[in-house]
């Protein structure tokens, strides 16, 4: 519907002073681990240097996980022609899907959700709740927007924002004792609903999202990270996983959209934060630009293995 309004002269100058109005809100509707918050103005800088300049330049996430990137983007570059995201997670996918189309129906289900949460005195009623909707969501009984909403609800209230699935598919992050958190926050979700209109939202994989691009395509690839230890390695989450061949096939896919004259931007782990000798990244992306930014991340399950570390930025321009 927002599409055939602003067809008319009137109507895209009102949606474009609304779109003004709210760029300032946008910001990720879930926290995601991995996350690129802390990371956006050191990578942003290593953006193409006409990416602010040019209306023909088409924005590619291929792995949008919470979609921080997107969002710095879509706030700071209005000029950008549109954009398209993809993730092989369908619940998540279907999240982006229904905000997009379905905003008012979606912050309707998270009110009565975020109402029934707050009602609760006792940490055991909040926590009865979750285990409850834990088990509807994995039933996977509910149409699009209770399904989305259901996603919402977990995130803001399972265990350290995480999303981790088993074998079989299903959620199983554990309660995470937050008494009154903002479930239903309505401000970001109508503001991002506005920002998706111009977006394209597939789920397939990486490497089918090329056709949909054009000639003038930029790509930004922040894939589930190379695991620094044992302990850390948390790649679940879709129950296919992602693995040491799963990262030489995106390095190849990489090198393939070089030879076409794609730009693009990669993050990854830095694997000399736990090993000096472990060369995989600089060995798949040898000849490209690699470059190490700070970050603070937990590298193993331990507190004491939180601190300052390098992370990789590789990019062909």
């Amino acid at each position: 519907m927002l599409s055939a309004l602003t067809t008319h002269p009137i109507n895209a100058i009102i949606h474009d002073q609304t779109m003004r109005n709210t760029r300032s809100i946008l910001k990720p509707f879930v926290k995601w681990a991995g996350g690129k918050g802390q990371l956006l103005e050191q990578l942003d800088a290593m953006f193409p240097t006409d990416f602010a300049s040019r209306d023909d330049i088409v924005y590619v996430e291929p792995f949008i996980g919470g979609a921080a990137m997107l969002f710095y983007v879509l706030k700071k570059y209005p000029n950008i022609k549109r954009a398209i995201i993809n993730d092989l997670n369908r619940e998540l996918v279907g999240c982006y899907n229904v905000i997009k189309s379905k905003p008012d129906r979606l912050i309707s289900f998270l009110r009565e959700l975020q109402e029934e949460y707050r009602s609760f005195k006792e940490e055991e009623q909040r926590k009865s709740m979750y285990m409850a909707m834990r088990e509807l969501y994995n039933s996977r009984v509910l149409d699009d927007v209770g399904t989305s909403a259901l996603f919402i609800f977990l995130n803001r209230t399972c265990f350290n924002g995480l999303y981790r699935v088993n074998s079989k598919g299903d959620f199983n992050v554990p309660f995470g004792k937050a008494a009154r958190p903002l479930i239903c926050d309505e401000e970001t979700l109508r503001a991002d609903s506005l920002a998706l209109q111009k977006v394209d939202i597939l789920c397939t994989d990486f490497e089918n999202v090329v056709p949909d691009a054009g000639e003038n395509a930029f790509f930004y690839f922040d894939p589930p990270y190379r695991p620094l230890t044992q302990t850390s390695a948390f790649t679940a989450y879709s129950k296919d996983g992602f693995n040491d061949d799963e990262q030489r096939r995106l390095a190849k896919f990489c090198r393939k959209l070089d030879k076409k004259g794609h730009r693009w931007l990669l993050s990854n782990s830095d694997p000399a934060n736990a090993n000096a000798e472990d060369k995989f990244f600089d060995e798949l992306f040898d000849g490209f630009s690699i470059s190490r930014v700070n970050a603070s991340r937990m590298i193993n399950s331990n507190a004491s293995g939180r601190g300052k570390i390098t992370e990789l930025a590789i990019k062909n321009y």
